[in-house]
């Protein structure tokens, strides 16, 4: 694959990430209760850091290692007029076939379902495009929203592991769900 595949839904464009999305990322993943439900946004979210993780997308999609989308509101079935609102990701493992599931919402986005949406086109992506065997997802047991997320989308609950994570010094449990890709070659 060489260019991130656009993915549509009733409200939402899924899109590869463009360097003019850089200031409104560091808006939204900047907002310290975005960074606090995810094992990997740093805070503050300092001037350059979004334009450095967009420009790991590009490498880690040739190389099989994944595909990252922005999140962005549908006006009109049209590109140039969305609104980012996050960002979501199947990082690839291509020798086991599995790929794990990430995501985050701008927080003013927040309790519209839009993740939930987003979240299920991305996973039926990578079962049905990517064939991958199955694909799991991690959340702080602190963040039972995207726990919710990962039910609605057929997700199945598989672990908990205690204090598993340290975030800002606080050794934090993360809770592990997945699904099997009933069609995938074994």
């Amino acid at each position: 694959m060489k260019t991130v595949p656009t993915l549509h839904t009733e409200r939402l464009i899924l899109r590869a990430f463009t360097l003019d999305d850089a200031q409104d990322v560091q808006k939204l993943a900047g907002e310290r209760d975005i960074a606090a439900t995810t094992s990997n946004l740093p805070h503050p979210y300092e001037d350059g850091m979004a334009e450095t993780w967009i420009n790991t997308h590009t490498p880690r999609l040739k190389e099989g290692k994944g595909v990252v989308w922005a999140i962005t509101l549908k006006v009109n079935d049209s590109y140039t007029d969305t609104t980012l609102i996050g960002a979501i990701d199947i990082n690839v493992d291509k020798s086991e076939k599995i790929g794990e599931l990430g995501y985050w919402i701008g927080k003013p986005y927040w309790n519209s379902g839009y993740c939930s949406e987003a979240a299920k086109v991305v996973l039926n992506y990578g079962l049905d495009v990517l064939k991958l065997k199955s694909i799991h997802a991690f959340y702080f047991a602190k963040n039972p929203a995207s726990g919710r997320v990962m039910q609605k989308i057929g997700m199945k609950f598989e672990q908990r592991f205690p204090k598993a994570v340290e975030k800002w010094g606080v050794l934090e449990d993360i809770i592990k769900y997945n699904i099997q890709n009933k069609t995938a070659d074994v």
